[in-house]
């Protein structure tokens, strides 16, 4: 139970629930496993955090211990891409994604998507009423799914 909490959240109706929460599950998969997030919305989302991974966008916590690659070395030529091509090619995605939501809904997106917020932190953080998360980032998939072209 250590990677579990109880946390309060509220229903659709306005009362308060006590729910368990896996510390390990992503709030885009939370919402799509409670079918609040459609599948098209939800592999969007994915998309989006893994080329958000990719890009080398997040923090990094601590140090790499990896060695770089060398010209011309067993691990360059396993891989078949230079580890910079393959990094700005996601940030070229994820800048387009991001500019396809739009500014006022790549806000949440980020939040959620990127940062694994969940929707009540991430109202919070953007002073929203609550319950005005998950439409701003359903509209912001939206938009995210047709650039990426997902059916």
């Amino acid at each position: 139970m250590a990677n579990h909490v109880e946390q309060v959240i509220e229903g659709p109706d306005g009362a308060s629930q006590t729910v368990l929460v896996h510390l390990g599950e992503s709030p885009l998969s939370w919402l799509h496993a409670r079918g609040r997030l459609s599948e098209r919305h939800y592999l969007a989302g994915d998309m989006l955090r893994a080329d958000w991974e990719k890009a080398g966008l997040g923090a990094r916590v601590t140090m790499r211990w990896d060695a770089g690659p060398r010209a011309g070395g067993r691990r360059a030529a396993a891989r078949g891409i230079d580890p910079t091509v393959a990094q700005l090619s996601a940030r070229a995605r994820f800048d387009g994604a991001i500019r396809a939501a739009g500014p006022g809904l790549s806000d949440i997106l980020w939040r959620v998507a990127c940062a694994g917020e969940g929707l009540v932190a991430a109202e919070k953080a953007l002073g929203w009423p609550s319950r005005a998360g998950k439409l701003v980032l359903t509209l912001a998939l939206e938009r995210v799914a047709d650039w990426y072209r997902v059916p």
